[in-house]
């Protein structure tokens, strides 16, 4: 639901579909039945959020109880955060418009230590205080979680809670904790925040006294339940709740296709790696729900593409079964099936193979480290042949582009060590040559290391700006070769991540000031300006120096101490002492137990499954002896209201889910990348609503056209709608095109359309998005215009003239962009 001050907005930004909030799987919920609302803010862009799997996870766990409205929110781009200041309008929710300030709770993902300011640009544009203490009223409330509360400590003075660990019992732990406040008429906000304390995985700040001493922040618990948080985990991850039909963005999503979690921790024990600490232990799901969540939400989502996601993918005890059974299934749907980096040597030619079966998404493998000395420092447990092997692997089977990511400033690292990661690509490179694989090119993606809570490197400096940038530079002279790319990340953003990496609460009124001097979105290139941090560092006397290049004793006290997050402190020593030691330890998924503290073997233990017989049964398909018959068909459809903000492109994606959700049987080209045939007469420009669009289908005979018509209706969002069809010709586009245009304030001038009556020519010139132009004569253009009102314009085009009603109404009557923007331009029927 769309305010309509809002509306006016939308079609002066970009992307506007995604701000409309009518995706498929969306959940809108009506508030009389509601006993709590919860809103899921993510401080980065619409693409980036809905990408992120732990927003669909709560969002389904959350609206399944019919007590509780679960929403969705946005960071808005910067243009659209312009807009809603001039224009003084609220943030507001996706799902139904309802402002953040009427939540009960406002919990934000916190994925990334760059994306803290878009945390105050969101609470500012929402109207809400940004420090926890200035919030008088009970609610909202103001939770964080995700891998960046495992030190919260720098944002702890902006939030009322953080959820610690596993999120899925967590959040519902919280909300029952809260409707039973409300119904029995609690009003005061500590008492509620007490009773959350009692909760595993909670954390309150402000339940904690921070004293500056010493150039330290120490921090007093208030309550002796209350001193150490206990990390919150899932004990029994193959029977968690997952989305059995998550939402389907608009747009262009970082990550658009099914994503289906297939296990959470790694075993690995890569020093550097908080993730790998901080969700032990190893917990699979088995092959079973696999199959029946990967089954039920492709067929509820019509994604082309299936995506198993896991930390180290390639560790999944039953993997090659998991390849074989899914590539098997959904071969004949045409869904082609992915994974997220791999570990060399995990994936096995005849795996490899399977994949290849449908089409080479990309393929991707951490060495981290060039030298096999750094790799053991690391704990990074590969050797150079394996690397070696995996590439010449995928290349063999087809593939023409390997990710290859590595870390600089790792510690012990020296120039010898980056000068041994120049010669593994370029050993690489040359044995591809040596292979005839002359068309394989190798991206080298490069960040460097930043000292992360709870892992066993938390006590190690940062290298400098200009120690990362000397480094960075010979890698990038070095690899400056026909076939390989190099990327890096920002040293200064790096700065900045282990700032707050490391950081404590004197850094909150820091990211105030750096928001205040317009730093937003710090982890986007093109907005990321250091010369403002700078400032801002400047402005609150902080030393960034003393959290980033300090070199920590294990004995210190830390930041981030009162957070327990079940792997003991005495476990990241020791394997701190085996990095500088060069000695590594064994996953502890397939070895001995390596007693980082994280397992009871009661409660919490391993959760690895062994049987691995094959659950998806591939699907039976037609007799090839027998040749299908197809008819092909032309669909009439309407696109009105906020379907006009859908691009030509994104639409026909929506269209072409639909069809897969509503199982109708399309024709596929043949080849290695079959694709629908389906096609469309017209692309209409963003913003233009029609009654008349066509789009053509191939599908086989079984099928009547008027349940191609029911079955797709029921799958279209709001604004698209199939109303006829036509039996297919080589084009049904009419000649000549009929426009109504009612312009929202504006009036036309009836004397323009008297003096163009009388002209025998009138030459306009229209530019393309390359800069070139052709010369259109709009008398020849235009078969009928006439005023239906003094707002209103009819307007009859001949087709194909490259002329729109936005060309007419800007070089014949002279309206300005922005009148034009705002008017309502339909297509209609002839």
């Amino acid at each position: 639901m769309i305010d309509n001050k809002l509306q006016e907005i939308l079609p002066f930004v970009k992307q506007p579909a995604r701000y409309t909030g009518s995706e498929i799987n969306s959940i809108k919920k009506n508030y009389a039945d509601i006993s709590a609302s919860v809103l899921l803010a993510f401080p980065d862009l619409y693409e980036i959020g809905t990408s992120h799997l732990g927003i669909q996870i709560l969002y389904n766990i959350l609206n399944k109880k019919e007590e509780i409205a679960a929403e969705r929110v946005f960071a808005p781009d910067i243009d659209m955060a312009k807009f809603l200041r001039q224009k003084k309008l609220l943030l507001s929710s996706l799902e139904t418009g309802r402002f953040l300030k009427d939540f009960d709770i406002i919990g934000f993902s916190l994925l990334y230590e760059l994306n803290y300011t878009n945390v105050l640009l969101m609470l500012d544009l929402a109207g809400i205080p940004f420090f926890a203490r200035e919030r008088k009223n009970i609610f909202p409330l103001i939770i964080g979680g995700g891998p960046c509360a495992s030190n919260p400590e720098p944002i702890a003075d902006f939030f009322d809670a953080f959820a610690i660990g596993d999120g899925e019992e967590t959040i519902l732990a919280m909300t029952d904790t809260l409707i039973r406040f409300k119904k029995e008429g609690g009003k005061d906000k500590k008492s509620l925040l007490y009773e959350w304390s009692k909760i595993e995985g909670v954390y309150i700040p402000s339940f904690f006294k921070a004293d500056y001493k010493d150039g330290f922040c120490k921090l007093t618990p208030e309550y002796s339940h209350h001193k150490r948080i206990k990390r919150a985990v899932i004990s029994d991850f193959d029977n968690a709740v997952f989305p059995e039909a998550p939402i389907i963005p608009y747009g262009k999503p970082i990550h658009d296709r099914l994503k289906i979690e297939v296990a959470r921790g790694c075993g690995a024990g890569c020093r550097f790696c908080s993730a790998g600490m901080i969700y032990r232990p190893v917990r699979e799901k088995s092959l079973k729900t696999i199959s029946e969540l990967s089954a039920k939400s492709a067929a509820s989502t019509g994604y082309e593409e299936l995506s198993l996601l896991s930390l180290s993918i390639g560790d999944y005890g039953c993997l090659n079964s998991l390849i074989q059974q899914t590539v098997n299934f959904f071969a004949p749907q045409k869904v082609a099936v992915s994974l997220p980096s791999m570990r060399a040597g995990s994936l096995t030619p005849e795996m490899m193979n399977l994949i290849k079966k449908i089409r080479k998404t990309g393929f991707t493998i951490a060495p981290e480290a060039g030298s096999q000395r750094l790799r053991n420092v690391i704990n990074k447990n590969i050797n150079y042949e394996q690397i070696e092997n995996t590439v010449l692997n995928a290349f063999g089977l087809g593939w023409q582009l390997i990710k290859l990511y590595f870390m600089i400033g790792l510690p012990t690292e020296t120039d010898e060590d980056i000068f041994e990661l120049i010669k593994l690509v370029k050993r690489i490179k040359a044995v591809l040559k040596e292979k005839k694989y002359n068309r394989g090119n190798i991206n080298v993606s490069v960040s460097n290391f930043v000292p992360k809570a709870h892992t066993p490197f938390q006590w190690e400096p940062q290298l400098s700006i200009s120690e990362v940038k000397r480094r960075l530079n010979i890698i990038k002279e070095n690899l400056n070769i026909r076939g390989v790319r190099v990327k890096w990340h920002d040293p200064q953003a790096g700065v900045l991540e282990g700032l707050f990496s490391r950081g404590d609460r004197r850094l909150s009124r820091l990211l105030v000031s750096a928001y205040k001097n317009g730093c937003i979105f710090d982890g986007w290139s093109e907005y990321f300006d250091f010369t403002l941090w700078k400032k801002a560092l400047e402005q609150t006397g902080i030393e960034p120096d003393s959290y980033i290049y300090r070199q920590l004793k294990t004995e210190d006290p830390l930041y981030w101490d009162h957070i327990d997050t079940r792997v003991d402190k005495k476990f990241l020593i020791k394997e701190l002492n085996n990095a500088f030691a060069q000695k590594t330890t064994p996953s502890c998924k397939d070895h001995k137990c390596s007693e980082c503290g994280v397992c009871d073997f009661e409660k919490i233990a391993p959760e690895i499954f062994t049987d691995c017989a094959e659950d998806l049964k591939e699907k039976k398909t037609a007799d090839k002896s027998a040749k299908p018959v197809y008819e092909k068909y032309s669909l009439l459809f309407s696109k009105k209201d906020n379907a006009k903000f859908f691009g030509h492109l994104e639409m026909a994606k929506i269209f072409l889910r639909a069809l897969k959700r509503g199982k109708i049987p399309l024709k596929f080209s043949s080849g290695f990348h079959p694709m629908p045939k389906v096609s469309f007469e017209d692309s209409l420009p963003l913003g233009m609503e029609s009654e008349a669009e066509t789009m053509n289908i191939t599908v086989l005979d079984k099928i009547a056209p008027q349940e191609i018509i029911e079955n797709l209706n029921k799958e279209l969002p709001i604004g698209l709608f199939v109303y006829d069809f036509k039996e297919y010709k080589q084009s049904v586009r009419a000649d000549e095109e009929i426009y109504e245009v009612i312009l929202k304030e504006e009036i036309f001038e009836e004397l323009i359309l008297l003096n163009f009556q009388k002209l025998d020519s009138l030459i306009i010139k229209k530019t393309n998005h390359k800069g070139k132009y052709k010369e259109i004569d709009l008398k020849k253009v235009i078969k009928e215009i006439n005023l239906k009102k003094d707002n209103q314009l009819r307007l009859v085009l001949s087709a194909y003239s490259g002329a729109r009603p936005s060309l007419i109404l800007k070089e014949m009557f002279g309206l300005s962009e922005d009148i034009i923007k705002l008017a309502k331009i339909i297509k209609k029927r002839s």
